[in-house]
């Protein structure tokens, strides 16, 4: 049986609509939620980056769709950086995994609908660290996240330290989870409407801008 921080179960909740899943009767009503532990499964660990990532998702969508569903699917993700700088191809997998946005290899329809691939960019221009699409109305947001508004605890570095250098004990092991998995619980329950940690740009309604892609303005997907 899996046995996590009991934070994990009290962090928001990410419900959208998944039309794909509807059609194909995998979720009824083709509703879907996402929650902290799916993504922390996905990643393999629970950080602020992966947390950061579940809240700027999160904080976006409600962006794009206020009090309506989000239509899982339907959005268009482009990040500002390569997917090999730092932790975009983490955070990349997180927003790919609730919005459905993928790359070239990604699902590629079903009789001209339901496509996923070509919704996920990198190297975009613009000005926060990833920008979502609506593909349906073009309306965008860029989002982006300020984690060192939570500074770690003074005392993570040098347990850290001992750790990898093979001088720690089981006590100190477990007081460096303790420490790093509280600092990733304020982000997550004191922090996820928090405008300084999580920041959002509604773009201008132009038709003729709808997101930027490798350079280029462009008014559909490419």
């Amino acid at each position: 049986m899996m046995h996590y921080p009991d934070y994990f179960d009290a962090a928001p909740v990410i419900t959208l609509y998944d039309p794909l899943a509807e059609f194909l009767g995998a979720v009824e009503g083709g509703v879907m939620q996402y929650r902290y532990l799916d993504v922390v499964k996905l990643s393999g660990h629970s950080c602020p980056t992966v947390a950061c990532a579940f809240l700027m998702t999160r904080a976006a969508l409600y962006a794009l769709y206020a009090e309506k569903l989000p239509v899982r699917g339907e959005i268009r993700v482009d990040f500002r950086d390569t997917q090999t700088e730092g932790a975009t191809g983490v955070v990349a997998n997180v927003l790919a995994l609730i919005t459905g946005a993928a790359g070239p290899g990604g699902f590629k329809g079903i009789g001209g609908r339901y496509h996923r691939n070509g919704l996920l960019g990198f190297s975009a221009h613009i000005d926060g660290e990833i920008l979502l699409t609506r593909t349906d109305t073009g309306a965008a947001v860029e989002v982006s996240a300020n984690p060192e508004r939570i500074p770690a605890d003074s005392r993570l570095a040098k347990l850290l330290a001992a750790w990898l250098a093979g001088a720690t004990t089981e006590a100190r092991q477990t007081e460096f989870r303790d420490l790093w998995q509280s600092r990733v619980r304020t982000l997550l329950l004191n922090h996820a409407d928090d405008p300084e940690v999580i920041t959002i740009r509604v773009l201008p309604d132009d038709p003729q801008l709808k997101y930027h892609q490798s350079g280029r303005a462009t008014g559909g997907m490419s």
